[in-house]
């Protein structure tokens, strides 16, 4: 797990996507370029960008268990927390959700499969956003909108406080890692940059209501 911002008030775990292959964790394009943006934006936030052991959907629950160990450590300093889920980072969000420390989950392009147990999300937000023209091409993973659509409607259905918004010629993410290191936009990534930064707004002001004491009209 990699840290920035001031520990002590809000975190946000951002836990990356996967692949069918079981390789070793990297860090997700998508993910840091959203954090170089954010922590710029929001200075009092404490980001934790975290790398699995191993990330590949078929080692899912070895995904969650990486999830939860990063939300017992940044919660034992920062409470409480927002999750931050990238495609197959939104099952392992979602799964997360119960720890007491979250209240916000946001999901980006999430996966979230029929068998996936959403009970997690009773008495937390979910945001989702989405790519319009996300989608699963040949050597390219992605997840349709119509997914997430589905997985939100579910999440209604138990009384979870859930949003869908997507976003017109979005693809899958907000960037890619080009051969030599740098991060490489894709369309409409200042978009995603604009919706995730107003749902880790929602999150910190939920946390500042929260942290107020009795009667101080907060």
């Amino acid at each position: 797990m990699r840290l920035r911002g001031p520990a002590g008030g809000l975190a946000v775990v951002c836990v990356n996507g996967g692949t069918a292959r079981e390789v070793p964790g990297t860090w997700s394009a998508t993910i840091e370029w959203l954090v170089d943006r954010l922590a710029a934006r929001l200075p009092d936030v404490r980001f934790c960008e975290v790398r699995y052991r191993v990330k590949s959907w078929k080692r899912l629950d070895g995904c969650i268990e990486d999830g939860a160990e990063a939300i017992d450590l940044v919660a034992r300093e920062s409470r409480p927390a927002c999750l931050l889920g990238f495609s197959m980072g939104g099952a392992v969000a979602i799964a997360n959700a119960g720890h007491p420390a979250v209240r916000d989950v946001v999901a980006l392009a999430p996966w979230m499969p029929a068998e996936l147990d959403l009970a997690p999300l009773a008495g937390r937000r979910l945001t989702v956003v989405h790519g319009q023209v996300d989608g699963y091409l040949p050597g390219v993973p992605g997840v349709s909108p119509a997914h997430s659509r589905a997985g939100v409607a579910r999440a209604r259905a138990i009384g979870v406080r859930a949003s869908h918004e997507v976003i017109p010629a979005a693809m899958h993410g907000t960037a890619l890692r080009a051969p030599w290191g740098s991060l490489v936009p894709l369309p409409r990534s200042g978009e995603w940059l604009r919706l995730v930064s107003a749902a880790v707004g929602r999150a910190v002001q939920s946390a500042a209501g929260a942290a107020a004491p009795a009667g101080s009209g907060a």
